[in-house]
């Protein structure tokens, strides 16, 4: 008899019926008497310093203020490891879609109309867009300092003398393209002050904790003055865990005691929240006759694009993934997170271990291949089982149902 309460049953969601009947609240549905909207003045250029300019668009009938980096109250700053974003951009853009400045008005489209009026001049410097060439020493500088800023090794065995018995070898190199979450609600929230002084904010979001303590450090207040409600959320997939409009709302509305709105469009949204890791892999591959894994080097190469986000774990779980479900004796992993000047990369299902198994996969099969053997048989000659050993040294002691996976579609 199953014991457990949600295993192995089905459970009702608990919202779900709310969003099927459209009683769910998302931020883009509240509506407040009073409030101002804002838009946001994004970078057209890659890598650039800026100069701004704010004054026609101030004076556009209903416009009540336009906030650029000189108005954060508090820290310019935010990031989930490294504290690398600016809430505007100050002086310099490492994206296209940088926020520089946030417009607030009493209509959406005054708003609209007043940010095109905002004037940033660019002065544009040379840019990277690729992983690997911004390794190199004389690459551009994306964040003032050496574009590799994580680099993560395994080391198990001795590869060297591993591949020197293998019977047959099989190099390639695999990329990966960014991806985007497209989750289906667009970013939206709303801020206000509420009766006991404190600053609302209230936006679907994956870490309202972690908000909560990025907008009091850019408002330069305690956290206990600032509240994040998270309302009904339309998907995430980790594209919700890195700020985006929400330091923004928090000082609009700490400066204007009034209510503010916003709401992305999907072509914003694109541009604004984090993507998947793009991913370059060189993998090594060495096999005995009979389809035993002997040993495996890889190189893997993540886009960070302009921000870290969170860079260095995901780097760090592809390389603890890069061998598969597979033991391999010898292993050598090298993974490395790079800055360019692309969008920046975060959070995505799966958290890097998504894009080395199109690697170590399609290595399996050409290894199978060149064996004159199945690709069945070269992945339960090699999957992980009990008492297997890791290339980190991890002993499997318990849930390693590889073989009993493969097993199961074997026929």
């Amino acid at each position: 008899m199953n014991s457990l309460n949600v295993v192995g049953r089905s459970i009702t969601k608990v919202d779900g019926k709310n969003k099927l009947d459209g009683r769910a609240i998302y931020p883009q549905d509240i509506y407040i008497e009073g409030m101002l909207f804002g838009t946001t003045v994004r970078s057209t250029k890659p890598h650039a310093f800026i100069n701004i300019d704010i004054t026609e668009a101030q004076k556009v009938d209903g416009v009540v203020k336009i906030l650029t980096y000189s108005d954060v109250p508090g820290k310019n700053h935010h990031g989930v490891v490294l504290k690398d974003h600016e809430v505007f951009a100050s002086k310099k853009v490492r994206r296209i879609g940088d926020p520089i400045a946030f417009v607030i008005a009493k209509t959406k489209e005054i708003a609209e109309y007043a940010a095109k009026l905002v004037k940033v001049e660019y002065d544009e410097l040379p840019a990277v867009f690729d992983a690997e060439d911004a390794m190199k020493p004389e690459s551009p500088k994306v964040q003032d300092r050496d574009n590799l800023f994580y680099h993560f090794k395994i080391r198990r065995g001795d590869v060297d003398i591993a591949f020197k018995e293998c019977d047959v070898i099989v190099e390639n190199v695999y990329k990966v393209p960014m991806v985007d979450h497209a989750f289906l609600q667009p970013e939206a929230g709303v801020s206000y002050i509420d009766e006991q002084g404190r600053i609302v904010v209230i936006a679907s979001t994956q870490y309202p904790h972690f908000d909560q303590e990025e907008i009091a450090e850019s408002l330069g207040v305690e956290k206990d003055r600032v509240r994040v409600v998270n309302p009904t959320v339309g998907g995430a997939f980790g594209g919700r865990e890195d700020i985006t409009l929400q330091i923004h709302l928090a000082i609009a509305a700490y400066l204007t005691k009034k209510p503010v709105k916003v709401v992305y469009s999907r072509e914003e949204s694109f541009v604004a929240h984090s993507k998947r890791h793009s991913m370059k892999m060189y993998y090594k591959t060495g096999a005995t006759k009979d389809g035993r894994l002997l040993a495996l080097e890889a190189r893997i190469i993540g886009d960070s694009g302009a921000y870290a986000s969170w860079a260095m774990n995901v780097l760090r779980k592809s390389a603890v993934h890069a061998t598969g479900p597979y033991e391999i004796p010898n292993v050598k992993v090298d993974s490395y997170a790079v800055y360019t000047n692309n969008p920046f990369t975060g959070a995505m299902r799966g958290f890097g271990a998504t894009q080395v198994a199109i690697a170590y996969e399609q290595q399996m099969d050409i290894l199978a291949e060149k064996l004159g053997i199945s690709p069945i048989d070269i992945r339960l000659k090699n999957a992980f089982r009990v008492g297997s050993i890791t290339a980190t040294g991890q002993v499997l002691n318990e849930g390693v149902k590889a073989v009993e996976c493969i097993e199961a579609i074997k026929d």
